[in-house]
């Protein structure tokens, strides 16, 4: 079947005007909901701060956990993906869900809500440590997220049996 410069230009105006309605739908200005706006869909960006980060100083030399509170005050949720420390060459997210600790490959951080990180719930592991940091060490963390961008925070050490007041 052969098509004429009409029927190509007929496609090319189809293909334009379906991507121009793709790239509208995914903008951070539509409601997500295709009606009302009634804060209930996609409006809004993550507005993402970070506290509350410490490391427990690792009874083995090889592996350490990590914990801190990602606080969302903006109207749209996020997720993190991963972290990055020079104190490890892999950190890994952990979900607890009762008494099952697994791997995760990411964290929701919620519109209007937080995503804790704490001891006996969901963690960072950081495995294969360059060395064993000690109390009162600060370490660089990177916190890397699905849409916002990351996050810089040094964080302490804190002696095993640490627990943050609430």
């Amino acid at each position: 079947m052969r098509t004429g410069p009409g029927v190509r230009k007929a496609a090319t105006a189809v293909l334009a005007l379906g991507l121009s309605a793709a790239l509208a739908a995914c903008s951070d200005g539509g409601d997500g909901g295709g009606g009302g706006g009634d804060g209930t869909g996609h409006k809004g960006a993550p507005k993402l701060s970070v506290s509350g980060a410490y490391v427990s100083q690792p009874p083995m030399d090889d592996m350490a956990a990590g914990y801190l509170t990602v606080r969302n005050t903006g109207g749209g949720a996020d997720e993190l993906t991963s972290v990055t420390t020079p104190l490890a060459s892999e950190v890994t997210l952990h979900s607890t869900q009762g008494t099952r600790m697994k791997q995760v490959s990411s964290l929701d951080v919620p519109a209007n809500g937080r995503l804790e990180l704490t001891s006996g719930g969901d963690h960072l592991m950081l495995t294969n440590l360059t060395h064993r940091p000690k109390v009162g060490e600060k370490v660089n963390f990177t916190l890397h997220f699905a849409t916002s961008a990351p996050i810089e925070i040094k964080v302490p050490v804190e002696p095993t049996t640490y627990r943050p007041k609430d």
